[in-house]
């Protein structure tokens, strides 16, 4: 059975003792996983940064075929969420290969689930021959900017909204 991080009594002995993640894997969404994805925890004042108005837009013209969507388990457990997209006609040059969200379970933050998923869309990337990743975020103190830069993302624009186009170049 899959369940959110924040529901197993037994995480909290688990990382006292061991002081670090078990062995992070990804699988893609599914019906098992969706639910315990929906049912992650976020620390306060995180959830004004879950979905840029330049997100909001381009999601109702999304292809399916080309969305990218992976769940960060630790054991059986979801500690994680990476949503990316890689589309080579769409519109928006921002938009053709995009992080378009991650989610760490406010457990979990911290602890390199976040680092894992980042490098897990990297990898994936290139293996579809792409030459960066972009990603839009509110910037904002309790935004997600300083998590971005600390995995190699570069603020390289703005857009029309005023969020932060950032990117990494493979």
């Amino acid at each position: 059975m899959i369940v959110p991080a924040a529901d197993s009594g037994q995480r909290s002995g688990f990382r006292d003792t061991l002081g670090a993640m078990g062995e992070l894997r990804l699988v893609e969404l599914s019906a098992a996983t969706i639910v315990a994805v929906n049912n992650l925890s976020l620390k306060p004042g995180q959830e004004q940064y879950l979905a840029p108005v330049s997100y909001a837009l381009a999601g109702t013209v999304a292809n399916p075929v080309t969305a990218w969507q992976r769940v960060v388990l630790d054991g059986d457990e979801v500690v994680g969420f990476v949503s990316a997209n890689f589309d080579d006609d769409a519109p928006q040059e921002h938009f053709r290969s995009v992080l378009w969200r991650i989610n760490v379970d406010a457990d979990d933050q911290g602890r390199g689930v976040g680092r894992f998923a980042v490098s897990s869309l990297l990898d994936e990337a290139k293996s579809r021959g792409k030459d960066h990743v972009d990603v839009i975020y509110e910037a904002g103190d309790d935004g997600p900017g300083a998590f971005f830069q600390r995995v190699g993302f570069t603020p390289v624009g703005e857009t029309e909204y005023g969020e932060v186009i950032a990117e990494i170049r493979l």
